[in-house]
């Protein structure tokens, strides 16, 4: 058996054009989405990174709004920036590129964001308010894994799914949503502390592996018909880029994000997609 692809790629796109229906209709009430960045220093990854966002702004007709900084920019002027994104109309949602220089603050300058323009999902604010199940801005990641679970038709109501990795941006967050009454899932949160890992993994209908260890999941501590998704990033003893998921395990599960080309393209097209109901929200009702 070979396991069916989860093809963020193609989910992504199908987003990305149903978001330019949607920026389309708010044009026409006079409201015109606009994604904001923050880059600070000429880190080539950061930069190829905001690129990308903009490109992205591109396709769906989302305005683009640029801001950089020079790495020796204090604490106080990348601060006035954040209270600009803040206060510019034109700006719905907005990134800060992260990591930003040595000596600056990063909870300060994040906090200080306006929540309701967070377009990665992550402020402490929108964290908690997914916690008490009021509107905001969705963690890009996870809601791109639940988005690209859905619409390939695997079943999450009543599913164990098991999550690797206790970083904020996947690992801590994505049972936020997993548990939610619309998705209903049971999740176990595992992490490379976790005692008999296996075991734990061979449980899973759903494996999310992202402790950004090199192949920490492999073919015999998955469930013969499983859904894995590969979100960890990290490089082997050669300095190749590999994922979490040792590739036997296409033999096993039933379904398999790759990695590249499974959770990325779904983060980014879900970050357009928080840019865009941050305005529907803001817009005046017809």
């Amino acid at each position: 058996m070979s396991a069916q692809i989860l093809d963020g790629k193609a989910t992504a796109a199908a987003i990305k054009s149903e978001l330019t229906e949607r920026v389309q209709a708010l044009k026409a009430r006079g409201v015109a989405p606009g994604l904001g960045t923050l880059l600070v220093g000429d880190d080539p990854g950061s930069k190829w990174y905001v690129a990308g966002k903009h490109r992205d702004c591109a396709q769906v007709g989302i305005g683009s709004i640029q801001r950089e900084l020079p790495d020796t920019a204090t604490q106080e002027e990348i601060e006035a920036v954040v209270r600009e994104l803040n206060d510019d109309p034109a700006c719905t949602g907005y990134i800060v590129q992260l990591p930003l220089p040595k000596g600056i603050d990063t909870n300060r300058v994040l906090e200080l964001m306006d929540p309701a323009k967070d377009a990665d999902g992550l402020h402490p604010t929108n964290l908690g308010r997914l916690v008490l199940g009021v509107a905001a801005p969705l963690p890009c990641t996870p809601n791109g894994i639940v988005e690209l679970l859905r619409r390939h038709g695997v079943a999450i109501n009543g599913a164990h799914v098991v999550v690797v990795g206790r970083g904020i941006t996947v690992g801590r967050s994505i049972g936020l949503l997993l548990t939610r009454k619309s998705e209903n899932a049971t999740v176990t949160l595992c992490h490379t502390g976790t005692r008999d890992l296996s075991a734990q993994l061979r449980q899973a209908d759903i494996i999310v592996a992202a402790a950004g260890v090199p192949h920490i999941v492999k073919p015999e501590d998955v469930k013969p018909g499983a859904a894995v998704l590969d979100v960890g990033v990290s490089r082997d003893e050669h300095g190749k880029i590999v994922g979490d998921v040792h590739p036997g395990v296409a033999e096993v599960a039933a379904w398999l994000s790759p990695n590249p080309g499974g959770v990325g393209p779904m983060t980014r097209a879900l970050l357009l997609q928080n840019v865009v109901e941050t305005a529907e929200r803001a817009a005046p009702r017809a």
